[in-house]
């Protein structure tokens, strides 16, 4: 009789168990539901910001004189919001980033996929990973005291704070984006397709350059357009090694303002709210923000308009 008493127990306490379970399945939904809303409503919510206090910016100056004008000069008595300075900085340190960090970091990629032993891979890739996680002040000072010094000796007429240092920078802070992402794509083609081309008399650098690469094209192209936003967004490096210069100029060895330069300058300014300098950080912002949507969007139709699958 005792026994069965327990067995009894047993059961209900097997019951509430399972009872508290099932209701803990229902809620895990619900919980990660109300996280993923959260994410989009912030999303929504720094949009609508930007979308309201630009809208204001353009009450203010017009829509054709913002995207065409070459003199940015927000702080004159006839004050003048020309973007062009600003977009020309940032597409200039962009495309010697991107100089410096594709070549390279394809390079290394293909070493570390082709080449390197597994024991090799395993201890290059994350020594590597690590320049990833430099803040990027260090790098910014790094261009600012090693670098710009060490051009300067080469190229006499280098101003003290110019684009070219802080690009070149830039480059190397992306290489280990471009050498992961890229080596993550050549490692996933299939060994069979290099066994079968050694096989069939190919060198082990024509595997790489007709059978590996173009197989892992759509990653390694998704790599790059994803280093440029990141070279598009990058604000510490070209705020300390560039300067301020609001010029339109394509000489990079003068200082340029890039638009995330701009909108540090004027966020920790003395723009009162309500005036235009202070809309025209969130113009800015709008722009900086197109483009790299833009970015993303490129990289995620390469991914799939290219992508391999075996």
């Amino acid at each position: 009789m005792e026994k069965k008493l327990n067995i009894n127990e047993m059961i209900k306490e097997n019951r509430q168990s399972m009872s508290f379970t099932r209701i803990w399945e229902k809620l895990i939904p619900k919980m990660l539901l109300s996280i993923a809303i959260i994410s989009i409503l912030t999303t929504i919510g720094i949009l609508s910001t930007l979308l309201v206090e630009t809208i204001a910016f353009f009450r203010e100056v017009p829509f054709l004189d913002f995207f065409t004008g070459t003199k940015l000069k927000p702080l004159g008595a006839d004050a003048q919001f020309g973007v062009l300075p600003l977009l020309t900085g940032t597409l200039i340190s962009t495309v010697i980033a991107m100089c410096v960090a594709i070549p390279i970091g394809l390079m290394t990629a293909i070493f570390l996929s082709e080449y390197a032993s597994d024991k090799v891979r395993r201890t290059l890739k994350p020594l590597l990973e690590i320049l990833a996680g430099i803040p990027t002040i260090v790098y910014g000072f790094f261009a600012f005291t090693f670098v710009t010094p060490l051009l300067r000796s080469i190229i006499p007429g280098l101003e003290p704070t110019n684009i070219l240092s802080p690009g070149i920078v830039m480059g190397v802070m992306i290489i280990p984006m471009v050498a992961s992402l890229s080596e993550d794509a050549m490692s996933s083609v299939p060994t069979e397709m290099r066994q079968g081309a050694l096989a069939l008399g190919a060198t082990r650098l024509e595997v790489t350059w007709k059978i590996v690469i173009p197989a892992a094209i759509s990653g390694i192209v998704a790599s790059f357009v994803l280093a440029i936003s990141r070279a598009i967004g990058e604000t510490m490096i070209v705020t300390i090694a560039s300067g301020s210069s609001k010029n339109f100029t394509f000489d990079i060895t003068q200082s340029m303002q890039t638009m995330t330069a701009y909108i540090v300058e004027v966020t920790g300014g003395e723009a009162p709210a309500g005036s235009t300098l202070y809309y025209s950080l969130y113009a800015v912002a709008m722009t900086l923000f197109a483009f790299t949507l833009i970015m993303n969007l490129i990289a995620q139709y390469i991914s799939r308009r290219f992508r391999e699958e075996y």
